[in-house]
């Protein structure tokens, strides 16, 4: 197991070199200076000079490049030019408000997807099999905008059940924070189950199919035992893939649900700091994306070994 993850991260310093690489370079072909920005309507040139050289920015991209990333190695993502508060501090604020969104929208599309694809696989051909199939391509189909303003038309405006936006951290309200998380997870999870419902489904199909299954069939086990402990289990390692890179999908792209439901997350963040030309919070947000992506592929390597030992001899 050590070995595997010691390859897996030999692996991820290359990766991460070259996401440092792209960023960096792609953050310079954004149009507009934020520096004439932050000078004020003046545009004292004695202040834009200090200020060029304050965030180094007269130096050539090489040597800025090469600077940003000694600052990072040191754990250090630079300084927000709008708010002049540490980057660090912005996301660590803002970051775990978009994770647990991402869990409460993993943890419903879990409820929802796995047992509608293992039921669709069981039942394949049968009505039962196309009503599900209807369902799951209406979750992926609906936009989540269009699903969220009919949420909040709904549930919050029509019935007054839930609040329609907002934030509250979990430390301050826990029962106040659940009420402002239901609706966005919601948005976000009838999507992604869409999508976990198709491929636990054909999953399923492959292992059902497989000698295994009909040899755990012939010795007369009863069907729920050959579903959950024998296909179920071998059906998980695609399943595990999909959703690990689902997730850091989530913390990256649930822009429109944040913005909708005035969530102050990741997303928000990120929009913010495009409009306003941040560079250093635009580089500090889509690295961490980066890493968390990375991260997110190294435990399911780590999952798929611990769901089936079978791939610690292949790997």
């Amino acid at each position: 197991m050590i070995e595997i993850v010691f390859r897996r991260c030999i692996v991820v310093l290359p990766t991460l070199l070259l996401v440092s690489i792209i960023v960096f370079g792609m953050q310079k072909l954004l149009p507009g200076d934020p520096i004439l920005t932050m000078a004020g309507e003046d545009r004292d040139p004695q202040t834009i000079a200090y200020l060029q050289e304050k965030y180094r920015l007269n130096d050539p991209i090489p040597v800025q490049y090469v600077a940003w990333l000694g600052q990072i190695l040191r754990g250090d993502l630079g300084i927000s030019l709008r708010t002049e508060q540490p980057v660090l501090s912005l996301i660590a604020q803002k970051l775990p408000v978009t994770i647990q969104l991402a869990a409460f929208a993993m943890v419903i599309a879990f409820i929802i997807g796995v047992p509608a694809g293992i039921i669709s696989a069981i039942r394949k051909g049968t009505a039962t099999d196309y009503a599900i199939n209807v369902v799951a391509l209406s979750g992926l189909s609906i936009p989540n905008f269009w699903l969220g303003l009919m949420l909040i038309l709904l549930v919050s405006v029509q019935w007054q059940l839930l609040p329609a936006s907002g934030y509250t951290s979990p430390l301050e309200d826990l029962g106040q924070n659940l009420r402002t998380m239901i609706m966005p997870a919601f948005v976000l999870g009838t999507g992604l189950a869409g999508v976990l419902m198709r491929h636990t489904r054909s999953a399923m199909l492959g292992v059902l199919r497989s000698d295994y299954v009909r040899t755990a069939r012939a010795k007369g086990l009863n069907e729920k035992t050959v579903i959950l402990r024998h296909a179920l289990k071998n059906a998980l390692v695609p399943i595990i893939t999909l959703s690990t890179l689902l997730f850091g999908e989530l913390l990256a792209g649930a822009v429109l649900t944040e913005q909708i439901f005035t969530i102050p997350g990741f997303g928000k963040l990120i929009v913010d700091a495009v409009f306003t030309r941040d560079y250093a919070v635009v580089q500090g947000v889509v690295l961490c994306t980066a890493v968390g992506f990375i991260l997110m592929n190294l435990l399911a390597d780590i999952l798929y070994i611990v769901v089936n030992p079978r791939l610690r001899d292949a790997s």
